[in-house]
């Protein structure tokens, strides 16, 4: 299977470990802050990473250990934001840069150390497993702009946590430390700091290690289960289509014969 063509960007460079791709925002002198053009980046790059059939998982992380990414790079708003025409152009490019991480067909994990704030931690909730460091800052501070968030950015915070802390971060404005973070279920799992790199490539590897039909099917079906989509009554019949796969009849073999399967996607 051929990998997923993807153009060069040293602000956000794209490496392949097997079948697990880790992306890197790369702005370290801003803590890996996001102009528009790194909204834009992150959009085509997962919108091609999701469609790599050789894919099994992504990796998202900040360069360095003090940053996962800071929020929106402030110093552009002069030229990219603050009229509302320039608004409604930049929330359509966030929105969509967004929802290409929940929209990934693959699973996606945010590795994040250091500071985690505003769109950063926007974008860490939008994967489906977020491993931190319990001295991290995780919080959203649209309120010290003047900025309203968007909804469809909001939901997936009000989804893992609830309006209580909702409000705690959009309302009051906390910065949360990672052992906070994970008891209000904003964070899949807390280490320590110097642990993050290590738990969260070892997650991807063990999400790896399974059937990629199987994680693409569930990924799906939680966002459908939530309401987010529509379930047709073909999706439902789909169900069992697992059993014409050969994934699923080489893995029950490999069972019977007590050794692990070999994926192949098909």
């Amino acid at each position: 299977m051929e990998h997923a063509i993807i153009e060069d960007d040293p602000r956000m460079p794209v490496a392949r470990e097997g079948d697990i791709a880790v992306v890197t925002f790369n702005r370290p002198e801003v803590r890996n802050a996001f102009d528009l053009a790194m909204w834009q980046r992150l959009q085509r790059v997962m919108e091609a990473l999701s469609a790599d059939e050789a894919l099994r998982c992504v990796v998202l992380r900040g360069a360095g250990t003090h940053a996962f990414c800071a929020g929106a790079d402030i110093a552009a708003f002069g030229q990219e934001r603050g009229s509302r025409w320039l608004e409604d152009r930049y929330a359509e490019v966030l929105h969509t840069s967004m929802q290409s991480i929940r929209l990934c067909r693959h699973p996606v994990v945010a590795m994040i150390m250091g500071a985690c704030i505003g769109g950063g931690a926007g974008i860490a909730t939008m994967c489906d497993f977020r491993v931190g460091g319990e001295g991290i800052r995780f919080g959203i501070t649209a309120r010290n702009l003047g900025i309203w968030y968007p909804y469809a950015e909001m939901d997936p915070v009000i989804e893992l946590a609830g309006t209580g802390v909702a409000a705690e971060i959009f309302i009051e404005g906390r910065i949360l430390s990672g052992r906070e973070a994970y008891e209000k279920g904003l964070l899949s799992r807390v280490v320590p700091d110097d642990e993050v790199e290590g738990e969260a490539l070892a997650l991807a590897g063990r999400i790896a290690s399974g059937s990629p039909l199987s994680a693409r099917f569930h990924k799906a079906a939680i966002r459908k289960l939530r309401g987010e989509l529509p379930i047709t009554e073909a999706e439902h019949q789909a169900v069992n289509g697992f059993a014409e796969t050969e994934d699923f009849h080489n893995a029950v073999r490999a069972f019977l014969e007590k050794r692990k399967p070999v994926w192949k996607g098909r």
